[in-house]
């Protein structure tokens, strides 16, 4: 009898021991059995409890999946202003660029304007020279006296350049010029005029 009692005593103290090792193991979120002894926690008046209100484990992982969002929302800010502020840059650059644009193009129709200016005068005055050399043969080739009264129509500057032209077709032919000739036969005064401008005044190109 002494025997069968130690037995009985041991396979209680056995069937604690495992009953507890599982309250234990579930506790620990191991092993999930809790729902097995709620029957018995609701006869003795008590709440059961799950592993899940029993252990930390779950706000553990809830916290560190709203820092990993939190963190992840940052890095969306950080790249969203630096994305902000390239563009910005981009802006900068693109409005730099359009001046600079613009000031080559103004740049390039002034050139435009001024070698356009400049071609016309060039024609203008080629023109002119044609008419004065063709002017200074047809006067070399009449009486004096008729190249003078032609000479005395012109306005000063033409006749200036009619004899420049007559004593450089002179000096090409290896001739002599009659622009001294044509000088002595005119009014005093409008020849002093001319000659006074001829010596103080360039060439034109008017």
């Amino acid at each position: 009898m002494k025997s069968f009692g130690k037995t009985i005593v041991l396979l209680m103290l056995i069937i604690i021991m495992a009953l507890g090792g599982l309250l234990w193991f579930d506790y620990l979120g191991v092993m999930h059995v809790r729902t097995v002894f709620n029957p018995l926690f609701k006869a003795l008046g008590k709440d059961p409890q799950t592993s899940v209100t029993a252990t930390s484990s779950a706000p553990v992982v809830a916290d560190l999946d709203q820092d990993r969002i939190n963190k992840q929302l940052e890095a969306i800010e950080i790249q969203r202003e630096e994305l902000s502020r390239r563009e910005e840059e981009v802006a900068v650059k693109e409005q730099l660029n359009e001046q600079i644009a613009n000031e080559l193009i103004s740049r390039e129709k002034s050139q435009e304007d001024r070698e356009k200016t400049f071609n016309q005068t060039l024609k203008k005055y080629d023109d002119k020279n044609v008419n004065i050399e063709q002017i200074a043969l047809n006067l070399n080739g009449m009486r004096p006296e008729a190249a003078v009264n032609i000479l005395l129509a012109m306005d000063d500057q033409m006749v200036i350049d009619v004899l420049r032209k007559v004593e450089e077709i002179a000096q090409r032919n290896g001739s002599s010029s009659m622009g001294s000739y044509w000088l002595s036969l005119m009014p005093a005064d409008r020849a002093a005029v001319v000659q006074r401008k001829m010596l103080s005044k360039p060439e034109s190109l008017n």
